[in-house]
């Protein structure tokens, strides 16, 4: 039984349109698909795609289909506005092509790609994007975010690549207890049979990607297509030439960066250099909650003052305490701990 051919939609685009003119072409010439493969030299389910717009047109092909149906350039004409067009659903287009991906190439010079972020990275990452958004809106992005990881987890998975600049892995997101869980993974993914991770060091300067992030896509049948994303906007670049460039510029910087080993040696002491919120103690002249101030029981004689005995209110042997203030430290250059306010409880002499 024959196949039924899928509908198209020329109006939607350019290259719609290309895709609507090559079947009207074939059609009025009588042509199935497997001989005009033979008279173009594509493949039959190649340009079954371009028909339906799946795919980014080769630039070779217009001409050849100029010659075999004698429209005198039309289609060299048409290629020029597809070519250039901005995909009008250019996103979901991308999560299209990355779910059928085999190999998967990232560079990211701002924040952890997506596809590795943990769920409280994403939430605190969304949260700093638009404060203003709903909870429910804000719970919805997250569960996106983590069901889009599902491909990492497919038989098989696809081979995924990423290069992170060093400023990924120092610019904090919803604190130190939420980048440390997040640099944990990424330590966890620098080599494995399926994942490679590589850290750019600032000491490397300047390079080709720099401004944005950007991911080479690339199919079971070698097809390639290029990603690259700024602060709200990304495009989807398809044309051969584009793709070629950013692969070249991607494997520039893989010479560059550290090795997997390496890199997540450098990981791990970021994670070690993330403050740890100081222990609280107690002090024994104060009840209720605790302080957040550290507090220290030392005699007092290591905070340079004495004290003068004081009468005590009873002589029943108990002894008061008294706090003494030593000083407030300032914030000390480079540092991310705030400073502590330390406090001294010293007994006071027995009269």
């Amino acid at each position: 039984m024959a196949r039924t051919p899928r509908p198209l939609t020329p109006d939607r685009s350019a290259r719609h349109l290309f895709g609507a003119e090559v079947r009207r072409h074939r059609e009025l010439a009588a042509m199935s698909l497997e001989r005009l493969a033979e008279v173009v030299k594509y493949s039959k389910s190649h340009l079954a795609r371009i028909e339906s717009a799946e795919c980014m047109v080769p630039p070779d092909l217009p001409g050849s289909l100029d010659a075999a149906f004698g429209t005198d350039g039309s289609f060299g004409r048409l290629y020029g506005l597809a070519r250039r067009e901005i995909h009008p659903d250019q996103f979901r287009r991308r999560m299209e092509i990355e779910a059928q991906a085999r190999l998967i190439q990232e560079y990211s010079g701002q924040i952890v790609p997506g596809l590795v972020q943990t769920e409280e990275y994403a939430r605190a990452l969304f949260r700093t994007h638009n404060p203003k958004a709903p909870a429910g809106e804000m719970e919805e992005l997250v569960t996106a975010r983590m069901s889009r990881q599902a491909l990492l987890r497919a038989d098989p998975p696809p081979d995924h690549s990423m290069i992170l600049d060093e400023a990924v892995l120092r610019r904090s997101f919803g604190g130190p207890a939420v980048m440390r869980e997040q640099l944990a993974r990424l330590a966890d993914l620098t080599l494995t049979p399926t994942s490679v991770v590589q850290v750019l060091p600032f000491e490397h300067g300047g390079h080709a990607l720099m401004g944005g992030s950007m991911a080479l896509l690339t199919m079971a049948d070698g097809t390639q297509v290029a990603w690259e994303e700024g602060i709200s906007t990304g495009t989807l670049l398809e044309d051969p030439g584009d793709v070629t460039a950013r692969q070249r510029a991607y494997d520039l910087l893989r010479a560059c960066a550290l090795s997997p080993k390496n890199s997540a040696a450098f990981i791990r002491s970021v994670m070690e250099a993330l403050p740890r919120l100081a222990p609280t103690l107690t002090s024994p002249a104060r009840s209720g909650p605790s302080r957040r101030t550290a507090e220290t029981a030392e005699p007092i004689a290591s905070s340079g003052h004495r004290s003068s005995p004081r009468p005590a209110s009873s002589r029943s042997g108990t002894r008061k305490t008294r706090r003494v203030r030593r000083w407030r430290s300032p914030r000390p250059p480079g540092r991310n701990s705030w400073p502590l306010s330390v406090t001294v409880n010293s007994p006071l002499p027995e009269p």
